[in-house]
């Protein structure tokens, strides 16, 4: 087993360093922000949104998951749909000290508990953060669960990504951009993708369609903007976790 895997599990399988490696990480995102020098692109439809109290799903990659707490206003609530597994609890009690609420499932799988706490916020003004190509890929390809929230929420989508000049792009299956201090980013916002509320399948699969689209283009024009090779999204199950495949080849021997 590789160094990182075992930190990872030593990690997981106890609360109390759990906790204080997310309060770290929290600590290392926050040092990321105050030193760098940050720009916003494309942020107005956001700003018009949080000032009219109108509640929207954010979506972006898994792999651009490290900045995107200090994409988002503060005082507006935002509660993010995170997996079960030990990587979910991480980013959970990471997210924790940014006020970021979390609901545990899947989007795609399961979760039907967690959908019903993510239309129960959006109906009450509230905002949801979705990685729609998560928790385990394939990496950069959206599925259905944020399209079929939104729909049924009656809340528009709005991409949104970004980029760091100096950092490492992670050989794990969703190419997790680690930004490094002192380094000029990028936050780029897409625009707004709204359904009606009876779309039908093909409506449904326009929308994700393009919200793919939205997210791979600012994703690549975030990283041309910092200087970086744009990452490529997965090409069948090239951008699946090691953990994703094993369980689906399980089900087929079944």
């Amino acid at each position: 087993m590789k160094p990182l895997k075992k930190i990872g599990k030593v990690i997981g399988q106890s609360e109390g360093i759990r906790r204080f490696a997310c309060f770290l990480l929290a600590c290392y995102i926050t040092l990321l922000f105050r030193t760098g020098r940050w720009t916003i692109l494309n942020d107005a439809q956001a700003k018009r949104y949080w000032e009219d109290g109108q509640a929207f799903i954010l979506c972006f990659w898994h792999g651009r998951l490290l900045m995107m707490p200090y994409s988002w206003r503060r005082r507006c609530q935002i509660h993010m749909l995170i997996s079960a597994h030990r990587d979910g609890k991480l980013i959970a009690n990471t997210v924790a000290h940014f006020g970021i609420k979390t609901a545990e499932g899947s989007s795609t799988r399961g979760g039907a508990a967690a959908l019903r706490v993510m239309v129960k916020a959006l109906k009450q003004g509230e905002w949801v953060g979705i990685t729609p190509d998560g928790p385990s890929g394939p990496r950069m390809r959206v599925g259905g669960g944020a399209i079929d929230i939104a729909r049924i929420a009656q809340v528009p989508i709005l991409p949104a990504s970004f980029g760091i000049e100096k950092g490492k792009v992670l050989k794990s299956w969703d190419r997790f951009l680690l930004g490094f201090p002192f380094s000029k980013g990028v936050f780029i916002w897409g625009d707004p993708i709204v359904l009606a509320k009876d779309a039908n399948p093909e409506a449904r699969e326009q929308a994700r369609q393009q919200l793919e689209t939205a997210l791979n283009k600012i994703t690549a024009e975030a990283d041309r903007l910092t200087g970086r090779v744009p990452v490529e999204p997965a090409l069948g199950d090239e951008g699946r976790s090691k953990s994703a495949l094993k369980k689906e080849r399980d089900r087929h021997k079944k």
